[in-house]
């Protein structure tokens, strides 16, 4: 059995390597861009992103200081017993949350959206998010931590209900037109992870986008040819914008461009647009039944894309 108290360690432990580790995927992504800008600007932003992960790695602050959001999306196999059952996992994201707020890992950004009241610890209503999903594999717990910042997150969220006419056209004008709205003055601290998520409903389409864009590796490709398709054209189109890192001049305002897709009612294309920042915080926990436990930067295979 996996006790309460283990779940909130490795909650807790996940969020801190998320708000001081680069993943893997992201740094390799980064240093490439750094070899393909020419304006110098934009090779200045990326090298001082990629230096300042490196002072975060030697304990020395964080990857960025706005931690913003604190997430955290947890898939639960078949094998899993845990200490008070599956609502102990929310009481565990609580206690860790604040205790990363305490630590300094996590800035207490969160706030009551009326009052603008602080109760400095990144604890309420709706906070820290937990999305949970069950498979029918015996993966034991496996846990994203996800700190995902206040700019990707306010600049970078767009929704829009099309009509099914508007089609293929419809969906790459309204995914470039919020890459060109999101990226210009650095809004979303780009080269940005891109998550797109095409169908389903209203709230369904938002979460896929979400999704895709915090839980797929930097560089793969969708598993749907068509999809896989549709990702290179908007990347490569969102290359020709002229908008490079942090807004500067250049080509990679872009990182990576991941879609998520689901059926939808035949009267509806929605599509949804959320974006990462470039230093696409997430850190992964897995625990099995007899203890082990494994923290990773790798979120391959966390969810099928």
């Amino acid at each position: 059995m996996i006790t309460q108290n283990v779940v909130e360690n490795i909650m807790f432990e996940a969020m801190r390597l998320a708000a001081t580790q680069m993943p893997p995927d992201v740094r390799s992504a980064l240093e490439s861009a750094v070899d393909e800008e020419s304006e110098e600007i934009a090779k200045a932003h990326l090298v001082s992103c990629l230096k300042n992960a490196e002072l975060s790695e030697s304990g020395k602050g964080l990857v960025c200081g706005d931690t913003g959001f604190p997430l955290y999306f947890v898939k639960i196999g078949t094998n899993v017993n845990i200490e008070g059952g599956v609502p102990a996992i929310y009481r565990a994201a609580q206690a860790a949350t604040r205790r990363a707020t305490a630590e300094a890992y996590l800035r207490p950004t969160m706030v009551d959206p009326i009052s603008r009241a602080n109760p400095g610890d990144n604890i309420g209503p709706g906070m820290p998010k937990v999305e949970i999903i069950f498979t029918d594999t015996p993966c034991g717990l496996d846990i994203i931590a996800a700190p995902k910042g206040g700019g990707s997150e306010i600049f970078g969220t767009f929704y829009r209900m099309l009509f099914p006419s508007d089609g293929l056209a419809g969906i790459k004008k309204f995914v470039i037109e919020c890459i060109k709205d999101s990226c210009y003055a650095g809004k979303i601290c780009p080269p940005a992870i891109v998550g797109v998520g095409i169908g389903g409903t209203a709230d369904l389409c938002m979460k896929l986008a979400k999704e895709a864009a915090l839980l797929r590796p930097v560089g793969t490709v969708n598993s749907d040819p068509r999809m896989a398709e549709l990702e290179r054209e908007l990347h490569d189109a969102a290359r020709q914008l002229g908008i490079g890192p942090m807004g500067s001049r250049g080509i990679n305002c872009v990182m990576g461009l991941h879609i998520a897709g689901a059926v939808t009612h035949t009267a509806a294309l929605p599509v949804a647009f959320n974006a990462q920042c470039l230093i696409g915080r997430r850190w992964r926990s897995i625990i099995d039944e007899s203890g082990e436990v494994i923290f990773s930067g790798d979120v391959s295979g966390w969810k099928e894309f």
